[in-house]
Formats: C-alpha cells, structure tokens, sequence
C-alpha cells in the first residue's frame, strides 16, 4: 500500500525556488480570490441599465403598442413597426453593411420574442412585458438584466450600436486591382495588431520560465511525499498518490480559504475528488495564471452544496444527458445510428468539476471502477450485434488507467467485430499523467491500427494553454510517431473564455500536434452554474476571434450537447431558435433535434446564462466589458 503521507511533518514554510517573475504589461493575471468569491457591483460600473432608459431609448417602440385595445392588436402593432423600422434601416445611407446586417438580424430575433408561439413554449411574454411598461406599469420582477438585452436589441434594429468602428468601405469600392488588395491588407493587419496584443496576455507552459518554476513544483511535492525521481515518472506510482487531501494541496500552492473550505466539504460530504501530483505540479503558486486549472479539480461552494443536498439521488438528479434514457444496455450510450459510447471503467486519476458523468463516478481511483466481467461481455455482444454502430468511443472514466493487460483484453474483443472501423479513446491522462502514454502502451494502442480498415484514435480534453506541458508534449509525440491522432475536446467554460484566450489554445495545441475537435458549450447543469457562459459569448469566439485564425487553428466545431439527443452545432443558426428574454435576463432557447428532417421528435428548451452577469463577473477580475461589446448582437 502507498505510504500517506505524514502531514505534521512537513514544514509549512515553502521552499526556496527561482524567483517569481514579475507579470509582463498586459498578463491575464488575477488574484485567485477574486475569481471565486461572488461578483460585487463595482463603481461607476459601465453596465448599468433600467427600465428608465429603455423607456426613453425605445419610446417610439413603446408608442406603437400603448394605445392598443388587445393583445392582438398590440402584437400586430409591435411587429409592423420593427419590420417598418428594418426597412428603413435598409435604406439608410450612412450606416455600414455590418450594421445594417445586425439590425436585419435583430429584426427577426424580435418577431420570434413577439410570437405566440415563444409566448407558449416559454410560458413569458416579452410583448405583456412592452405594454406593462409603455403604460408605466412598474414590474419587480423585470431586472437590468432584462433591460441589458432588450436596450441592445432595439439599438441593433435602429442602427445604434455604436460596436462597430468606423470602415471606409466606399473608399475599398472604388478601388481595384493590386491598390484594393493593398488596402485590405492594410486592414487585415489592423485586425491582427489588435488580436495579437490580447492573445498575449495568456501564458502557457512551455514557456522557459514555467517550465523552471514546474521543475521547482515538482521537487517540492515529491518531497511531500519522500518519493525519488523514478517513482515521479512511473503512471503507477502518480496513480496511487492521487491527492484527496485538501491540507496535502495547500502545502504546496496557494488557496483562498473559502475554496479551501469548500474542498474539505466535499471530502466531508463524500464527493469525488482527486488531483495527481503531476497535476499538481501544474498549478502557479501563487494563483495568477492557472485558474482554469484549478476551476477544473477545486470544486467550488455552490457545486458542493448542490452535490452534497442530493447524494443520496446524484445518479438521478443529475445525469443531464440523460444516459439512463439512452443506455440500451449497462455500460452502453447510444444517440447517434453509428456510434456508440462504452464505458467498462468507471474512475479517473483526477475528477473533472464539471463532467458530465459526476452522477456515476464514486471518487478518484475507486478500487471498484472496474465492470464486472458479465456487464462488459454483455456490452460488447450487444455491440456486436448491431451492425450499424462501425465507431465506438471507449472512454469511462478514464480507460487508459486500466492496466496494459485488461486494456488488451477488452481492444482485442473490440477489434475483433466486424463493423467496427473505428476506436476512440477518451482519456485525459495525457494532461493528468503524461507518463502513462509509455512506448509499450503506445505499441498496443497501434497494433490496431489497420489502414483502410480501422483507425484508432485519442480524444482528450486540454483546457488552457497553462496545461500544456513538455511531458504532454512528448506523450503526444509518441502516439504520433505510431499513427495515431490525437484530437481535443475544449469545454467552454467561465474560466476559459476571457477574449482569444480559446484562439490561444487552439494555436498551441496546433503547434504541438493536437487537432481541435470541438468546442462545447458547458453543460446547462445547476451544480455547475459559475461555469457556465452564455451561448453568445461562444458564438462571438466562433464568429469574431476564431476568424482571425481561419484553416486549421480554428477547426474546429463548437456544440451544445441536447439532454438524450446529442450534440446540436451552434454555428448553424437553423439548429435553433431564441424564444424568450425571461425576466432575469436570461435567454431561453429551442434546440432542434439533429434528425428533425429524418424522424419526428421534439424540441428541447433551454435557459442560457444571462449576458448581463456573466458581463459583469468579467467585470470583476479586471476585464474591460466594451472588449465584449458585440456579445449582445450574437443570437
């Protein structure tokens, strides 16, 4: 058995390693504080909005629906002055092409909040709400919020956004030949002048100074835990050292109290939990640069509360993608006709916050992770069985922390059925435990490798450019060199989304020879509410910054995963509607199922965080709101 470590030996002063570097102008750094403890108000705060100034902002709208001697009438009215509105936007001479675009857009994103049909399926009623305030009805329960959004909307349909700079757009017309692609050139310039200056705030880990102060990390925990430098690079020992101890973390890296406290809750309450030492040694010290990092493995108050309310039904309350209801046999997943997840091995090394199997994993490591025998051999005959399914995921947990001999046990038979044209792999032990990706595992994995006939392939999940390491960076070299790929699945979350800061992961990852898969909007689950971004800021990535970068950098495809149907892409706007601008600002959208063509089925709905306090919440660790201007405009 692993030694535990004896923590009233272990001095609390830390101990002395390369000097801290100071931050460069511009550096992304935070006090790690201010990103956990709740947003306040700050002063003269640029986001101030009120039922006051929408009224005199949007009065002539308010005008058109005061008078009416129905709800009918007053709908009909709305509707026909914003198309009104919009045609006289079309004819306007002094604004530009992308201005008039945003306010036609805008324009339909009104009709579909005046409809009867939003009205029913949100159980709101925006239209109720315009006539309430047109008479000088006051509504508590209409907040900023609400106000943020519907101001924005009315300044895109009237040509008032005032987001876009100036173009000289005529001037590009009358030009032609080698002067006009000079002049967009010019243009393009600026544009990147402006992105390179934000994609520079962000810092990874190959950075040399990052790399010392790992170095130094690294000597300090395995002074933790008396270990040599050999037992450090075996996965077996990083395996059986898993830190579930809050006090063993805290010795080596800085944090505030109240997420120390919360993470000595979890434990309290039972909730997985689980950092590898190399992970660990990951982290900055003292908290300016790694808080995606530690978003990922320190679970915050509110999901502790919300997992520690409902233990005793975690299995029920929150399986959001609701696998229980797309699992036709145990350890089987299927949404699709043509994949088919398997999930034989249930633990990780390291527990992720905001997976979306925190329903099922009991804690890091679990000595009972493993199906029985019976239940994988069910699975994989019931795979067999059924010829459509030709791709299969095998992921868990984590299947790459199974032993060589049981991953080949369960590859072999996987293999071996006839349809099956495809294996990938799920795991994220390349960030967690690099040192398990050995030539032996690399070897096994490429055995099956069968050109024109089966692929094998790694997907697995880097979040930040702060992750990426030099033993990352050979692990994926190994697999590599062995014809297997390895792609990424980013999940977009509040401490990873800052302006470029995914473009950053994406040029990184690129250059070490990862291919971004997709990007997914984090999960609408309640435990994970501080994590969530709403839609539009992802739409603004993909359509703003992820097109400075187009060709490989930015290919990849940003999803939002549909409770039982599967994933629903979020650059088609077809895919879905928005409803209903609820009271708290909140947006409330209907997905359509991806086999609406195919198959009769129905719409999901969804509510989206509200763009006024995740505004806000940037707001609050140091982030200029006009930076993300155009985040009202994206639908």
């Amino acid at each position: 058995m692993p030694r535990k470590p004896d923590l009233t030996s272990i001095p609390k002063k830390e101990p002395a390693g390369p000097r801290e570097q100071a931050a460069r102008p511009g550096d992304a750094s935070v006090s790690a504080a201010s990103w956990y403890s709740a947003y306040a108000e700050i002063p003269n705060s640029k986001l101030r909005f009120s039922a006051a100034d929408f009224r005199l902002e949007a009065a002539e709208l308010l005008a058109a629906v005061r008078d009416a001697k129905s709800i009918d009438e007053a709908r009909g009215r709305a509707i026909d002055f914003i198309n009104q509105t919009a045609h006289d936007l079309c004819n306007r001479s002094d604004l530009s092409t992308s201005e008039e675009i945003i306010g036609r857009h805008a324009a339909r994103i009104w009709r579909n909040l005046l409809s009867l049909h939003a009205e029913q399926r949100s159980d709101f009623s925006t239209l109720r709400a315009l006539i309430d305030l047109a008479g000088g009805k006051k509504r508590a329960d209409l907040s900023p919020g609400f106000f943020a959004e519907l101001t924005h909307l009315w300044r895109a349909v009237a040509g008032d956004t005032g987001v876009l700079p100036a173009e000289d757009d005529h001037r590009q017309e009358r030009l032609s030949g080698r002067e006009a692609a000079r002049c967009r050139s010019n243009q393009l310039d600026r544009f990147w002048v402006s992105a390179k200056t934000k994609l520079e705030r962000y810092r990874h880990g190959l950075e040399p100074e990052f790399a010392e102060l790992r170095r130094h990390q690294r000597r300090n925990i395995r002074m933790l835990f008396d270990a040599s430098l050999e037992q450090w690079n075996d996965w077996h020992w990083q395996a059986a050292h898993v830190i579930k101890d809050p006090e063993l973390i805290a010795r080596a890296v800085s944090i505030p109290a109240p997420l120390f406290e919360s993470v000595c809750e979890a434990r309290r309450n039972g909730l997985p939990f689980g950092v590898t030492p190399f992970y660990l040694s990951l982290f900055d010290p003292q908290g300016r640069y790694d808080q995606a990092l530690r978003a990922i493995v320190l679970p915050p108050p509110d999901y502790v509360a919300e997992l520690s309310n409902k233990r005793e039904s975690r299995s029920e309350s929150f399986d959001f993608m609701r696998e229980h209801d797309t699992s036709p046999v145990d350890l089987v997943t299927r949404r699709y006709p043509n994949i088919a997840i398997f999930k034989p091995y249930n633990t990780c090394p390291q527990i992720c916050v905001y997976c979306q199997r925190n329903w099922e994993i009991d804690d890091a490591m679990d000595p009972h992770a493993m199906a029985s025998a019976e239940k994988i051999d069910a699975a994989i005959k019931w795979l067999a069985a059924h010829p459509a399914i030709y791709e299969i995921l095998f992921t868990g947990g984590d299947p790459l922390v199974m032993s060589d001999r049981k991953l080949k046990e369960i590859l072999d038979r996987l293999a071996a059925i006839p349809h099956v044209e495809r294996i990938r792999i799920g795991t994220r032990t390349p960030v967690t435990m690099p040192m398990r990706i050995t030539d032996k595992l690399v070897e096994l994995l490429g055995s099956y490798r069968e050109p024109g006939r089966r692929e094998i392939c790694v997907i697995t999940h880097i979040e930040h450019p702060f992750e990426v390491n030099q033993d990352m960076v050979s692990a994926v070299e190994r697999l590599r060199r062995r014809g297997i790929p390895v792609y990424n699945q980013h999940v977009y979350t509040f401490y990873s989304s800052r302006r470029f800061e995914a473009v950053a992961l994406r040029r990184l990852l690129r250059l070490i020879g990862v291919d971004s898969y997709y990007t997914f909007n984090a999960k609408g689950k309640e435990e994970t509410a501080a994590y969530r971004v709403p839609i539009a800021r992802l739409l603004q990535e993909q359509r703003e910054e992820a097109r400075l970068s187009p060709g490989l950098v930015r290919s990849d495809e940003a999803v939002y995963n549909v409770p039982a149907l599967g994933k629903n892409y979020i650059r088609a706007a077809q895919d879905r509607e928005l409803l209903a601008i609820l009271p708290d600002g909140s947006r409330l959208y209907e997905f359509h199922p991806w086999e609406k063509f195919t198959s009769s089925k129905k719409t999901y709905v969804a509510r989206d965080v509200s763009i006024l306090s995740y505004l806000k919440r940037l707001e609050a660790i140091g982030e200029d709101p006009d930076d993300y201007a155009t985040i009202w405009y994206h639908y």
